[in-house]
This record gives C-alpha cells, sequence and structure tokens, in this order.
C-alpha cells in the first residue's frame, strides 16, 4: 500500500485548492492504491485546510466521511461539521447505567461503554434463533440500500453503500413488535419514535464508508424527513451473524472499532438535550473481508415517527 508522504499531500492540498469534487479525489487514491478509509480520510482533511477554518480541520480529523446516511454526498461534510452550532457538550446517556440491563423480555449485557462520543458495546440483544429468523424473513427480499439526496429528500443508489437492504414496519406482527418494545426499553426512548427496523446484507467486499446518521439541518432534503418526527436522537446496529473477518462498525475519528458478533450490538448517540449534533460519530462498515455480513438497525427520532 502506498504511503501519505510529502508528495501525496502535495497532490492533496493542490486538488482541493482548486475545488476537485472529493469523490473524484478519494477515487483517484484508491486506484493508485490506498484503502477507501484512509483515502477518504486524507480527502477530507485536505478540504477542510482548503477551506482555511481550523475548527473544521481540527473536526474532521484522522478520518472523514464520503458520504452521509440518509442525508447525502461526499462534498457536504467538510461543510455540515463547519455549520454544527459550538461545541458538542455531553449530558447524561438515557440508556440505564450497570453491566446488565432489563430490556423488555431480555437481560441484555453490557460490554462496553465510551463517554465521548457516547457508544454503548451490548451482547446478547438478540438470540441465536431471532436473529437466524429475521435474515430468513429478509433474505428474499432485498433491494439495493440508498441514501438520501441533499437537495431534494430523494432516495438515490450510491456506490459508496454497497448493501442491499429491507424495511419492516414498525409492530407490523407480534414478533417484530416484540423485538421494536424490546429495543426501545434498552435504548430508553418511546417506542413510537422508532423509525421501522431495517435490515441490511453486505457480501464480501461491502462496505459503508463514514458518515453520519443524523440529518443535516443546513441541507434541503433534510426537512422533508425531519417532518416526520424530528431529528434522529440515537442508532442501535445489532450484528445477526457472526463475520468471518472484517465487517467492524468503525469510529474513525476516535479510532474505535466493533467487531461483528451474532446477536451483539452498538448504540450511539448524537442529538444531546440542547439539540447539538455529535461529530465524533461519524461511522462507517468497513469493507467485509470474509463472508458477508447481515445487520438489523433501529434509528430513533426526538418525536413519534409516523
Amino acid at each position: 500500500m502506498p504511503v501519505l508522504d510529502a508528495a501525496w499531500d502535495d497532490w492533496l492540498a493542490t486538488n482541493a485548492n482548486r475545488g476537485c469534487a472529493a469523490d473524484s479525489m478519494v477515487d483517484s487514491m484508491v486506484r493508485a492504491g490506498f484503502d477507501s478509509v484512509t483515502a477518504s480520510a486524507a480527502v477530507h482533511r485536505a478540504l477542510a485546510a482548503a477551506s482555511g477554518n481550523a475548527v473544521v480541520a481540527a473536526a474532521v480529523g484522522a478520518a472523514a466521511p464520503s458520504d452521509v446516511t440518509q442525508a447525502g454526498g461526499a462534498g457536504t461534510q467538510a461543510s455540515l461539521i463547519k455549520r454544527l452550532p459550538g461545541a458538542y457538550q455531553y449530558d447524561s446517556s438515557p440508556v440505564a447505567s450497570g453491566n446488565l440491563i432489563r430490556a423488555f423480555d431480555r437481560d441484555v449485557k453490557v460490554l462496553m461503554r465510551c463517554e465521548r462520543p457516547q457508544v454503548i458495546v451490548f451482547g446478547d440483544v438478540l438470540s441465536p434463533d431471532e436473529c437466524n429468523e429475521m435474515i430468513e424473513r429478509s433474505r428474499h427480499r432485498l433491494k439495493r440500500s440508498t441514501t438520501v439526496n441533499p437537495d431534494t429528500g430523494q432516495e438515490d443508489v450510491i456506490r459508496n453503500r454497497t448493501s442491499e437492504g429491507i424495511w419492516f414496519q414498525r409492530g407490523e406482527d407480534a414478533f417484530i413488535e416484540r423485538l421494536d418494545q424490546r429495543i426501545a426499553s434498552l435504548m430508553n426512548w418511546p417506542v413510537e419514535n422508532g423509525e421501522g427496523l431495517q435490515i441490511l446484507h453486505y457480501n464480501t467486499t461491502g462496505e459503508y464508508r463514514p458518515h453520519f446518521d443524523f440529518f443535516p439541518p443546513d441541507q434541503p432534503g433534510s426537512v422533508v424527513h425531519t417532518a416526520r418526527g424530528g431529528q434522529r436522537v440515537a442508532t442501535l446496529i445489532v450484528y445477526l451473524n457472526d463475520v468471518p473477518d472484517g465487517g467492524e462498525t468503525i469510529f474513525p475519528e476516535v479510532g474505535m472499532s466493533v467487531a461483528g458478533k451474532q446477536g451483539g450490538a452498538v448504540y450511539f448517540r448524537y442529538l444531546n438535550g440542547l439539540r447539538q449534533l455529535d461529530p465524533l460519530t461519524l461511522h462507517g462498515g468497513a469493507p467485509v473481508k470474509g463472508g458477508d455480513k447481515w445487520i438489523m438497525t433501529k434509528w430513533m427520532r426526538e418525536r413519534a415517527y409516523v
């Protein structure tokens, strides 16, 4: 793999100052042999530096996104961080304390807690049988995953998200309703504030480059989505299978990764009581190097999601 030496630094600075698109710069570096996460990080650092805003450069730090979940494309990320109002203030997490949490009908283990950003890793959120049932319910209904256009709110297929997915309506049958209740209890947030469960499948080499789950407040397309229940507050990602190699949930701003283990989950919160958005919750799905990956995602909103 090539090294980010002075020559590459000059190339990055030159192209950033010329106003080249982030995607084209990332693609050039990937073709030269860099992995996508390293390329994305270097490009967005250069773009932040080119903006002349030292605060943005510090916030983007060691890695930065190529796209925004439900929010848009690579070129918007540096400006998004720049416009987040004020330094994020960490308040108390709504998730219960302790190493074992009673979540509706199941005891869930707490394996790790991180304060900044607010990340919690759980074990045994779902049983193996429940994981397998969700996979089998989804297997023959998968469609190529999309993200939301930042200007229009329309669903777009993009190359930075190489997964297939399906949505289940909240409480659509007794089994789904039980999972919705358990997850709401674990996240300590009203069940009616939750979006439907989303199932995603990644084949070998599948990935989702670093992104945010919240809707950027300065993008017109976000209005379409926040009208249905306000801003997203927190995310829970549940692993439905053991991933043989790769496929971790990564938080590049803080150098954290969570490996996929069946029934386990990672929780992260990005909207505090002041309605600030946490830039440290930049996250992604690392490339799957062996086997495949199945995950189930729950997003919680400020208000009832309709």
